[in-house]
C-alpha cells in the first residue's frame, strides 16, 4: 500500500513556546526537587542533614543512585566550606549539577541531506508512544522541507497500520504499509525501495513494540536492522529509542537492552507531563550517555520538541515559576 498524502504539515511550535510549556507541565503536582526547600531549611543552616534530605528526594525522583553520588559529591564539600549559604545557592549548585550530566547528552538529531534516503529506525516497548512520535516527527521534518515517508513495520498490533496512515496525511508524508501480520523485514525493505523511487528524503519505520525481556522479539529487531542494511549498508542511520518516562528506573533497563540490541543512537522521552518523576533522564544521560533528541510532554503536536539541558535541568530544579503556573492555569 503506497499512497500520497494530503498536504496538511504545519509550522512546527517556536522553541520558546515549547520551553515554556515544558517549565508548565514537567513534575506539575508540586513535585520539583526543591519544592518546600525554603521551608525546610528556614532558620537552619545548609548543613549535611538538609543534604540527606536532598538525597531522599533525587532517589525518589528516579535520578539513580550513581547520578544521585554524583551530585552530592560535588555539593558535600562546598557546603562544607559555607558556599552555599542560603536556598538560592543550593538550589543553583543542584542546577548545575543535573545541567552538568545532561549537556553531555543534548544533542539534536541532524538529518544527513547526503544520505537520500536517512533512514529512522523507531524502536521500544508496547505503550511507549512510538507511534505518535513517529507522526510528530514527520511533521517537523516536513515542515523543514524534508519529504518524508512513514514505513507501516508494526503489522502485528491492531489499528497500528491505520494510526500511522492517519499521522502521515497529517504530515503530508508519503505511506508504504503492507497487509496486516506481513513480515516486518519485507515491509521496510519495500518501503525503503519505494523511498528511493520517489526520491524521499527521510524515511520514518515504526515497528512493533515489544518488551526489552522478550529475546525472540528482540531477535526480531535485529533482523529488521539486517534487512535494511541489504536495501543501504549505511542504515538505519538513526535508531531512535522512544521510552515512557512513566517507567522509572525501568525504562533505563529498557534502554541498556535495546541499545545492547540494535545500537541506538538516540533518544525520546515521553509523557513527562504525567506522574513520571523526570529524574530517570539525568539516570539514562548519566550512565548511556545516548543523545536525548526530544521530550514529549502531551498528546499535541506543539508538545513535542528538542531536548534543552540547561532548561530541563532548570524546570526540573525549580519547578514551575508564578507566570509558567498562571499560564497552565489558563491552558484549556
Amino acid at each position: 500500500m503506497l499512497g500520497r498524502s494530503p498536504q496538511d504539515a504545519r509550522t512546527p511550535p517556536t522553541r520558546a513556546g515549547f520551553l515554556t510549556r515544558l517549565r508548565q507541565r514537567l513534575n506539575r503536582g508540586d513535585s520539583w526537587l526543591t519544592r518546600d526547600l525554603g521551608e525546610l531549611v528556614r532558620g537552619r543552616p545548609i548543613d549535611a542533614a538538609i543534604l540527606e534530605e536532598l538525597e531522599t528526594r533525587l532517589l525518589t525522583a528516579d535520578v539513580g543512585v550513581a547520578a544521585t553520588a554524583r551530585i552530592l559529591g560535588e555539593l558535600k564539600p562546598r557546603v562544607a566550606r559555607h558556599e552555599l549559604a542560603d536556598t538560592a545557592a543550593l538550589t543553583r549548585a543542584l542546577r548545575e549539577g543535573v545541567t552538568a550530566i545532561l549537556a553531555p547528552c543534548a544533542r539534536p538529531l541532524a538529518i544527513d541531506r547526503t544520505r537520500k534516503p536517512f533512514v529512522i529506525l523507531v524502536v521500544g516497548v508496547n505503550g511507549s508512544g512510538k507511534t505518535t512520535t513517529i507522526g510528530k516527527l514527520a511533521r517537523r521534518c516536513a515542515a523543514q522541507g524534508a519529504s518524508v515517508l512513514l514505513a507501516a513495520g508494526d503489522t502485528f498490533r491492531a489499528a497500528a497500520i491505520e494510526q500511522l496512515q492517519v499521522w502521515a496525511e497529517r504530515a503530508g508524508a508519503e505511506f508504504a504499509a503492507q497487509l496486516p501480520g506481513a513480515d516486518p523485514g519485507a515491509v521496510v525493505f519495500d518501503a525503503l525501495e519505494a523511498a528511493r523511487a520517489r526520491g524521499c528524503d527521510v524515511v520514518l519505520a515504526d515497528t512493533a513494540g515489544r518488551l526489552h525481556s522478550q529475546s525472540h522479539l528482540m531477535e526480531e529487531l535485529k533482523k529488521v536492522r539486517r534487512v535494511i542494511q541489504k536495501s543501504d549498508p549505511s542504515a538505519p542511520h538513526e535508531v531512535l529509542l522512544v521510552l515512557d518516562a512513566n517507567q522509572g528506573q525501568n525504562a533505563l533497563s529498557q534502554a541498556r537492552e535495546f541499545h545492547a540490541a540494535v545500537a541506538v543512537t538516540g533518544l525520546v522521552l515521553t509523557k513527562l507531563d504525567g506522574t513520571a518523576k523526570g529524574g530517570i533522564v539525568i539516570a539514562i544521560a548519566l550512565e548511556l550517555g545516548i543523545p536525548i533528541r526530544f521530550l514529549g510532554i502531551g498528546e499535541s503536536a506543539e508538545d513535542f520538541g528538542e531536548f534543552d539541558a540547561a532548561a530541563f535541568a532548570a524546570a526540573l530544579v525549580e519547578g514551575p515559576g508564578p507566570e509558567d503556573a498562571a499560564g497552565e492555569a489558563r491552558a484549556p
